[in-house]
């Protein structure tokens, strides 16, 4: 296993903190999507700034004809920032997708608007995105297409808030913040007003190796 820490410009602000034959964990900026939006054609796709294009270039060591590329696991949203994981293959990707909640701890630290009440809390409801798939809501359980969410949250002691995600919905950290009364600053999408960023940054990503087996943990909390 090789373990690095470096930016360059070829990777587009994009930084490895962790790379192996298996899979890369990045520390990713805000402002730069995950994967392509909805694009036609796939020169179009591929033409895109996304952290998955600019690590298929990576693995492609510049050799444009070379089959090799990275494979989404996860999502961070466009003005989400921090660390996020791919993997080399898709056997590992789908591997570590199987059980992903379930071997998987995502730890965010954030910023809202307002105060909370209490130290520590949890939101938890059924999200489903609407029909043109912008935004994401909370719905009642029997809805068709609705997932359960649960989000739980502790008050920090420099105002910010540690997050912990026990699923992985779309948008599902800015809906229960924003639906509570308390949106992530910044995110204007969800109702804040408008930032200088959205202040939301994914702080810690531990899981179960798929290949070894092995306990792995990267980013700070």
């Amino acid at each position: 296993m090789r373990k690095r820490s470096l930016s360059s410009d070829r990777l587009r602000g994009l930084s490895i903190v962790y790379e192996d034959g298996s899979l890369i964990v990045v520390d990713k900026p805000a402002g730069m999507l995950t994967t392509h939006t909805k694009l036609v054609g796939r020169a179009a796709r591929e033409s895109q700034l996304t952290a998955e294009n600019v690590l298929t270039d990576y693995v492609r060591k510049g050799q444009w004809k070379s089959s090799k590329r990275v494979y989404l696991v996860h999502r961070l949203d466009r003005e989400t920032s921090g660390i996020m994981m791919f993997a080399k293959s898709e056997a590992v990707a789908e591997k570590l997708r199987e059980h992903w909640n379930e071997t998987t701890e995502k730890y965010y630290l954030a910023k809202v608007e307002g105060e909370l009440e209490g130290d520590h809390g949890v939101f938890e409801s059924y999200l489903k995105e609407d029909a043109d798939g912008y935004r994401v809501r909370s719905v009642a359980s029997d809805v068709q297409g609705a997932k359960l969410a649960k989000t739980e949250w502790q008050k920090q002691s420099d105002g910010s808030l540690l997050i912990r995600l026990h699923s992985g919905r779309k948008n599902q950290i800015r809906v229960h913040f924003s639906e509570a009364g308390h949106p992530i600053v910044g995110d204007v999408k969800y109702g804040a007003k408008k930032a200088d960023r959205m202040y939301l940054h994914s702080a810690r990503l531990a899981f179960v190796h798929p290949v070894t087996g092995k306990r792995m943990e990267f980013g700070e909390i």
